[in-house]
């Protein structure tokens, strides 16, 4: 392909139609993605493309790599993850997985995160293959990022294990088409804390489970605290220190029961360069300084942690060349830094370069009525096809 490409304000015929096939694919995280992964693994199989799958291990989730051409330079990946969270108790004002478009707007889960990012992928493949480019593209789809970048992780391991070594990488979650060199890191942890029950009226021959776990909660909103005030700002991000909180948590039986069990989950938003570990391991040293008050009453009491989920930050520079590449890409000469976490993070610490940039907006992300605007999908395939101008540079890699 020989033209320059330009944005236009609506995407065309066939990623439209792409889009609609992959938002009624109901992939919410605690479902199977297959029925997308085999029908992505089919169609591109109709243009001679082989997919390599990775499942999880109930099989019923899977990523897909797959490698369009096979130039002499090492490739660039464009990916995503196909799970979308859940709908549930959201008023949706049409069928979300249904693909709607009104005023401009296609609106279904998932159309800003992610899919209409990949479906742009898929539906240009006839022009990548045709385009002979002098390195190689590669997919690669991914499960469950919605609850913690889990099968990506699996997806580089396989990449690394067969001695593929991509030159750079672009993630394309919802960016408003601005390449983002820089998020947080994500961690998910769960403490579950045992004591003792007994009769309410009888508080001092029980152990309140309940009780010990909020004062390690409260320690831990202490410690964000600490973060907030001490913390050098980066004001590149929306809030500019490392943030924890406390969103999930369950105990007790009944008002009059001094509750046996309870238990908490809570997460970091750390920024680059932050010792998560020694986060971690700060929160469950304050957590050992309560046993001896709790096993005076009772021996077998515990309070126990578990490290759910973690997706390390991303932190690139702009003089790399896969950012001035996603700038040249995106006819966007500045760059972002966001609070989110991405996989971006995990491929970056593989060793393979990545920006995060992709269509529409995260403040759409996982609300109802979840919508990407169609001029935003035009920039992307704009984006996309400028892969295959004359002169446009692919990073070398290593």
């Amino acid at each position: 392909m020989n033209t320059l490409h330009t944005p236009a304000l609506t995407p065309s015929a066939d990623v439209m139609a792409m889009i609609e096939r992959l938002i009624a694919f109901p992939t919410v995280s605690r479902d199977s993605n297959l029925g997308l992964i085999e029908w992505t693994r089919d169609y591109l199989a109709g243009f001679g493309v082989k997919s390599r799958l990775t499942y999880d291990a109930s099989g019923k989730k899977a990523n897909l790599f797959a490698t369009l051409g096979a130039g002499p330079k090492p490739g660039l990946i464009l990916s995503g993850h196909t799970d979308v969270v859940p709908v549930e108790g959201q008023a949706w004002d049409s069928d979300p997985f249904k693909a709607t478009i009104k005023d401009g707007l296609l609106y279904g889960r998932g159309s800003a995160d992610m899919k209409s990012y990949i479906a742009t992928a898929l539906a240009l493949t006839p022009q990548f293959l045709a385009a002979r480019m002098d390195a190689p593209l590669h997919f690669a789809l991914s499960y469950d990022e919605e609850v913690g970048c889990i099968g990506v992780q699996g997806l580089i391991k396989d990449l690394q294990e067969l001695g593929l070594r991509p030159a750079a990488c672009i993630v394309g979650e919802p960016t408003s088409m601005q390449p983002i060199i820089a998020h947080k890191g994500t961690h998910r942890f769960r403490c579950c804390v045992r004591g003792r029950e007994a009769h309410s009226s009888y508080t001092t021959m029980g152990v309140n489970s309940i009780e010990y776990a909020a004062r390690v909660i409260v320690y831990i909103r202490q410690m964000a605290d600490r973060f907030a005030q001490l913390e050098t700002r980066d004001y590149g991000f929306t809030v500019p220190y490392t943030t924890m909180q406390t969103g999930l948590i369950h105990g007790g039986l009944a008002a009059n029961i001094v509750p046996k069990d309870c238990r908490f989950e809570f997460e970091a938003r750390t920024m680059p360069g932050i010792d998560v570990e020694r986060l971690y391991q700060e929160i469950q040293d304050f957590a050992a300084t309560l046993l001896p008050e709790m096993r005076k009453v009772e021996p077998n009491a515990a309070i126990d942690f578990e490290w759910l989920a973690s997706a390390p930050g991303l932190n690139m520079q702009e003089s790399d060349d896969v950012v001035q590449l996603a700038k040249a890409l995106a006819r966007n000469k500045s760059h972002g830094s966001v609070s989110y976490g991405t996989e971006a993070g995990l491929f970056q610490r593989a060793g393979i370069p990545t920006v995060v940039c992709g269509p529409g907006s995260i403040e759409q992300a996982h609300r109802p009525n979840e919508f990407v605007a169609l001029e935003q999908v035009a920039q992307c395939e704009a984006f996309m096809l400028r892969l295959m101008d004359p002169g446009m540079q692919l990073p070398a890699g290593k």
